[in-house]
């Protein structure tokens, strides 16, 4: 493996086995320094970033410094601004670390690209899997915005709902990493800021508020080989305990008993449960919106008393108990106040906590750069209020909403607004690892940056529509997993069912029985009651239990299975994966909404409301289908009665005797 430097007339082009990392020309430069106007607004969550260019400063000149086979550095210089590129061969990727001097502004690079090369990555995007044509942003911001929502039910008697394209959709967890149809991988360790312009045939501009440290350039023979070198730059450390395999977790909400009455019943009547997830363990807020989590993180005892006891009891039947948390504390309750007079709230230019609005309330956020906060978040909140009460696993939500503007305890709010959802990843894993239960408890997060792979266990698609529109809906975790797996985080699932519910936008019997027979071929299968709980259909409501007996079993079969694609995962090889993954053909195969789990389940879910059959464009070779233990191959058009997907096996596969015996 090495580096060269192919010297032209009007400038050089840096290759690594022969295969161009960038070019530099006088007429066309490799970097360029730029005056960037930013001026960032925010509200609930959601940030918009006007950018303005002032001025565009070419680094024409450059300097050869030092050139071996393993390592290039280069000087990228206009009168006093330079830029010093240190590139070095490591782990069979390029490493170059950047040092910039004289400008303290944004940075650009301009990489060469063709008009049919596809671009896929930067993190969770929803809309669109192959990036190329688009504006991809670099900004941590909260999903879920009102006016689709609204357009979806007050309006719908009005026009018909258009749906968002890839440009209008934010996303919790942007990465600065991205994979080309032809096996090349460009990723920048950076923290501002940035724009991804790939809406030019023949360049590739990557734009960033703050320079990067680092740039890394990596090639493969095929996708899983450039994910295991990705890999190796940052490591994936995600895992899910073995006991939530065994069957889906219940999203429940209302107490305890609840709880307890809603997974005997579903034991009773077949299915299988591996836990019950009670998200208002620590009390319930109504808000206009519809039920929520009263954000004050310790048990509510009137609705969870003795809650040790009872989580005893349901691990007798091999359930286990699920929480949830969050870096905020809701204003004026027991620890909003708490934190307030230890200083441990994020505070406004006047001194003041800054308070943030989530729905119609207000609340506090915890400052994860104040050793005092942090101390008290895994050793009180996490560790004592959690997990000693036998607590096994909880949902570690939000960490989008940090103000650019606001004081921190260390560091600059504006670098740190992306990193903040890996930095609450980092402190819930840390409190978790340096727990004695650590091999039996996880958590799972929804927002990320680079990075959340080496903390979060697991992922989820955050907040989805309880619809099969294509922009916010069901369908959406698809494009969304993988794009997060390109970018090197392989490990994802969502809310079966969908979260957000508002007027006539609610889930029927059809939407959740198609996302649980989406989620049964996943690595993990959990529900969520939804912000409405009592307007949406439940797993164990009269017309759906069926189904979902039939599919927790099917889950629960695949265990096994799961395992080993979970393992994988260690090597950063998604677990779910599209449906060119393994044959690396994206021009022939270019469903959004179908997929690999492993190398030898293939899933095409059923997308479309009212929908009874499914065009299927099958990958190379025999499948059979779990359901009819038929076989199938090439193009296929199959009926799709409820609780029956298009889900196949590999013919000849390592697992098929284990498949046979899965039936629905």
């Amino acid at each position: 493996m090495s580096l060269a430097i192919n010297k032209k007339e009007n400038g050089i082009s840096l290759t690594f086995n022969g295969i161009e990392v960038f070019s530099h020309l006088e007429e066309k430069p490799f970097v360029f320094a730029v005056g960037w106007n930013l001026k960032y607004k925010t509200s609930h969550g959601n940030f918009t970033v006007k950018h303005k260019k002032e001025y565009v400063i070419p680094l024409v000149k450059y300097e050869i410094v030092k050139e071996t086979d393993e390592s290039v550095v280069i000087k990228f210089s206009n009168g006093k601004i330079s830029l010093t590129a240190s590139c070095n061969v490591v782990n069979g990727y390029v490493s170059c670390d950047f040092d910039s001097i004289g400008h303290d502004g944004a940075w650009e690079f301009v990489f060469n690209s063709t008009k049919d090369e596809a671009i896929f990555g930067g993190g969770e995007q929803y809309r669109q899997l192959n990036l190329k044509g688009e504006i991809v942003t670099n900004f941590v911001s909260e999903h879920i915005v009102v006016p689709p929502i609204v357009e979806q039910t007050i309006f719908k008697k009005f026009k018909k709902y258009r749906e968002r394209s890839h440009s209008e959709i934010d996303t919790y967890a942007p990465m600065s990493t991205f994979v080309t149809s032809t096996k090349k991988a460009y990723r920048f360790k950076v923290s501002g800021f940035g724009i991804q312009d790939f809406t030019n045939d023949a360049f590739l501009i990557f734009t960033y508020a703050d320079c990067p440290k680092n740039f890394v350039f990596a090639v493969g023979e095929n996708f899983k080989n450039i994910n295991e070198k990705l890999n190796k730059d940052i490591k994936s450390n995600q895992y899910i305990p073995d006991w939530c395999l065994n069957g889906m977790i219940l999203g429940v909400q209302g107490g305890i008993d609840r709880a307890m009455a809603k997974a005997d019943k579903m034991l009773k009547a077949g299915a299988k449960v591996s836990g019950v997830w009670c998200q208002d363990w620590c009390g319930k807020k109504v808000t206009l919106a519809g039920s929520q989590v009263y954000w004050n993180w310790v048990v509510d005892e009137e609705r969870y008393g003795n809650l040790k006891e009872h989580i005893e009891k349901l691990n007798k039947k091999g359930v286990h108990f699920l929480a949830y948390i969050n870096p905020y504390l809701v204003k004026d309750g027991p620890m909003f106040n708490l934190f307030k007079e230890k200083g441990f709230l994020v505070k406004k230019q006047n001194g003041k906590e800054y308070l943030v609005k989530s729905t119609t309330f207000k609340a506090g956020m915890i400052d994860l750069t104040n050793p005092g906060a942090v101390e008290y978040l895994k050793e009180v909140i996490i560790k004592k209020n959690m997990l000693d009460l036998g607590i096994s696993g909880y949902m570690a939500d939000f960490g989008e909403y940090l103000p650019t503007d606001a004081v921190l305890a260390n560091g600059d709010a504006t670098l740190l607004h992306n990193e903040w959802p890996t930095l609450w990843a980092k402190i819930n894993r840390e409190a978790i690892d340096s727990h004695p239960r650590k091999d039996e408890v996880f958590f799972f997060t929804r927002s990320g940056y680079n990075g959340a792979q080496s903390y979060s266990p697991i992922m989820w698609n955050g907040d989805q529509h309880t619809c099969f529109y294509k922009d916010y809906g069901m369908p959406c975790v698809m494009p969304a997993t993988f794009n997060l797996g390109f970018s090197g985080l392989p490990l994802l699932h969502s809310d079966t069912g969908g979260y957000i519910s508002f007027a006539s936008l609610f889930r029927d019997k059809e939407l959740f029985v198609r996302w649980m027979e989406m989620n049964a071929f996943s690595p993990l299968m959990r529900t969520h009651e939804t912000i409405r709980p009592d307007v949406n259909i439940q797993y164990d409501d009269k017309e759906v239990i069926k189904h979902t007996v039939t599919l927790t079993n099917v889950y629960s079969k695949l265990k096994q299975y799961i395992k080993e694609c979970i393992e994988e995962t260690k090597n950063g090889i998604p677990a779910m994966r599209p449906d060119f993954y393994n044959s690396g053909d994206f021009k022939n195969h270019k469903d959004l909404y179908s997929y690999f789990l492993g190398d030898e389940i293939y899933v095409a879910p059923t997308i479309i409301k009212g929908a009874t059959e499914r065009n299927v464009l099958l990958p190379k070779g025999e499948w059979i289908r779990f359901s009819d233990k038929k076989k199938y191959s090439g193009k296929v058009k199959l009926e799709t009665e409820l609780g029956n997907p298009c889900a196949f096996y590999l013919v000849g596969g390592k697992h098929q005797k284990l498949f046979d015996e899965i039936d629905f």
